[in-house]
């Protein structure tokens, strides 16, 4: 049975990946669907790699039993993060095309995204193309937490607007990034989509 994202956001603090592995860990050890208990693992790993720790989170996804889409998937991003993290993004490029390819398989939208937002900031380059393409898979989904995705997705783009100097195309990201907080996601969001439009706007006056 593939995990709720809901769960793991109750189980996750990304400002803490310390104080949130044991927490993850707890819940896989306390895991009785084998499925699930693989799905937390990889979470076990993110923490891991967000810590730096980024061998003993490989050795965590090494012990990890691809069972599912949704296992495959997350065990791929998971690798994907490590080496993006660790300096490897072209390699870590090849592990979200296979998180990517995993996810479509059971139409799992939410990991789908996950692993476009992330081939979008490991090829710069691309960016614009695997947003969109993340975009594109959000079509039709009613689902308010992967809705949430856009927030992310707009202001990423922002971002890659304002540093090529496109000041004014970074504003309109920016506010479909502060729209889609306002819908779906949370008062942090919105707060720092607004602080992202101000930004924006002042080196829209200085352009």
């Amino acid at each position: 049975m593939t995990l709720a994202q809901r769960t793991l956001d109750d189980l996750w603090d990304y400002s803490d990946p310390a104080a949130s592995e044991v927490r993850l860990q707890a819940a896989a050890d306390a895991a009785t669907d084998a499925d699930q208990r693989s799905e937390l693992l990889t979470q076990v790993a993110r923490a891991r790699g967000l810590q730096g720790r980024f061998d003993d989170a490989d050795a965590v996804l090494d012990a990890v039993e691809v069972t599912t889409p949704a296992v495959a998937a997350r065990a791929a991003l998971e690798r994907g993060r490590v080496r993006n993290s660790a300096g490897a993004p072209q390699t870590a490029a090849s592990y979200f095309l296979a998180a990517v390819d995993a996810a479509s398989v059971d139409g799992l939208v939410f990991l789908q995204v996950d692993a476009l937002h992330m081939l979008a900031i490991a090829e710069p380059d691309q960016a614009e193309t695997w947003t969109q393409q993340a975009l594109d898979a959000l079509d039709g989904v009613d689902d308010p937490r992967t809705l949430r995705w856009r927030v992310s997705l707009h202001s990423n783009a922002g971002w890659g607007h304002l540093d090529a100097g496109r000041p004014q195309e970074a504003i309109s990201a920016f506010e479909a990034a502060r729209d889609a907080a306002v819908r779906w996601g949370t008062p942090q969001q919105v707060q720092w989509a607004d602080e992202a439009l101000a930004e924006a706007r002042a080196a829209a006056e200085t352009d």
